[in-house]
């Protein structure tokens, strides 16, 4: 039985104006629909790419979406950001209105999107749950028979009967997300909000949502940035790129096309000859044990590192550096190496286990120590480590506050 179908949706958006546009705009649609023509700005507009310009006014969020979602079904919708899956889940939830195509539901929907969605901040959190479950067609006695439930899950009990706008980001998604979990919908739908939470919370919403679609047959469409948790939850997916659907499939076969297609990390460095540099970075490629391009990895993979760099000027050699740095900057680990000779190229690996699940930055700079940096990656290259299964992380051996695990230089 379907619980969800999308058919030829589209939305479009007219940049920097709020709804559709002018007076005369919408006038030339009306007066097109009279006679019974097409709207006119439906043949124009541009791919929602944000990393270039544009030269129409007009913007496709989304084009051309359609498939189909089972009842009981758990949908990972994954993409870069900007790709249009925020877009979906409004249009999913009713927030707003295709610009075309049609939406068929069956079954009641409950959704989480940006924090503060569905809540009244001068109510309290006791009123925004009857509230919450009226807008779901539910009865005062049924929402009653669910309250402590939600109050236990949601751990904001002794704030409950406080009006939400004193609540902090993270009570706001934890009590929200309680009321969407628990509340007789058949559909849920839950954005990128999880990650306001603590990361005990998250596990605790992911058993939930996982209970939801195992335990009690309800649909889960499900966006995140977070690799493990949609491959742990979802058995299906949807790749979304510039607002059209690049892939549908298994969840596994989506985040394998994800991760060769769109995570390749050669877009994070573009060389360009400079010859007033002394020493520069030629190509930095990143890969894992099979070979393929990526920013993802298990906590056991090896992470290959291929360095190419020119020597054009400098004596006796230069110094590569291979930084790897939390997502707040801080140095996890480096490794340094002098290395003589005008072209070289290096190959690094980093074994696996030695870095736990988390973002890293991996950040590579070339220089004469004390004297002078010749280059670097600027921000550095994101690395993704996910969980895979196994709980013995190791961190490796620490010198100084520096974490050094083993790094084989080849």
């Amino acid at each position: 039985m379907l619980a969800l179908k999308a058919e030829n949706i589209s939305k479009q958006y007219r940049l920097g104006q709020v709804g559709t546009g002018t007076l005369s705009h919408d006038l030339n649609r009306f007066w097109y629909k009279v006679r019974g023509k097409e709207d006119p700005y439906l043949k124009i507009g541009e791919t929602n790419d944000r990393t270039i310009k544009g030269d129409s006014q007009y913007v496709w969020s989304l084009r051309d979406i359609n498939f189909e979602i089972e009842k009981g079904e758990a949908v990972g919708i994954i993409g870069r950001n900007g790709a249009g899956k925020s877009t979906l889940l409004k249009l999913l939830s009713k927030v707003t209105k295709p610009t075309t195509g049609k939406i068929y539901t069956n079954g009641r929907i409950a959704s989480l999107l940006e924090v503060g969605t569905g809540f009244h901040p001068e109510m309290t959190g006791r009123e925004n749950i009857f509230l919450n479950g009226a807008i779901l067609g539910m009865t005062r006695k049924e929402i009653r028979s669910k309250f402590d439930e939600i109050v236990d899950f949601s751990g904001v009990e002794r704030y409950i009967d406080t009006p939400v706008k004193r609540y902090s980001s993270g009570m706001y998604v934890r009590l929200a997300f309680a009321v969407a979990a628990h509340l007789e919908s058949e559909i849920l739908i839950v954005d990128e909000v999880l990650a306001v939470g603590d990361a005990e919370f998250q596990k605790k919403c992911l058993g939930k949502m996982n209970d939801v679609t195992k335990g009690e047959g309800r649909t889960i469409l499900f966006v995140s940035h977070n690799m493990a948790a949609v491959k742990q939850l979802c058995t299906s997916g949807i790749l979304l790129k510039n607002g059209e659907v690049a892939y549908r499939g298994t969840m596994h076969s989506v985040l394998e096309n994800y991760i060769i297609n769109e995570l390749s990390p050669t877009t994070a460095f573009k060389y360009v000859e400079d010859i007033s540099k002394k020493a520069q970075i030629q190509k930095v490629k990143i890969y894992n044990n099979k070979s393929v391009e990526t920013i993802e990895f298990g906590h056991n993979d090896d992470i290959n590192i291929d360095l190419d760099f020119i020597n054009r000027s400098v004596k006796n050699g230069v110094r590569v550096n291979i930084a790897v740095l939390d997502k707040f900057e801080n140095v996890i680990f480096i490794t340094r190496k002098v290395i003589e000779g005008k072209e070289n190229n290096l190959k690094i690996k980093i074994e696996g286990g030695k870095l736990i699940p988390n973002t890293y930055m991996l950040s590579i700079a070339i220089d004469t120590p004390a004297v002078e940096l010749y280059d670097a990656i600027k921000g550095g290259i994101q690395l993704n480590i996910i969980e895979t299964g196994h709980d013995n992380f190791i961190t490796g051996d620490t010198d100084n506050g520096i974490i050094s695990p083993p790094v084989i230089w080849m």
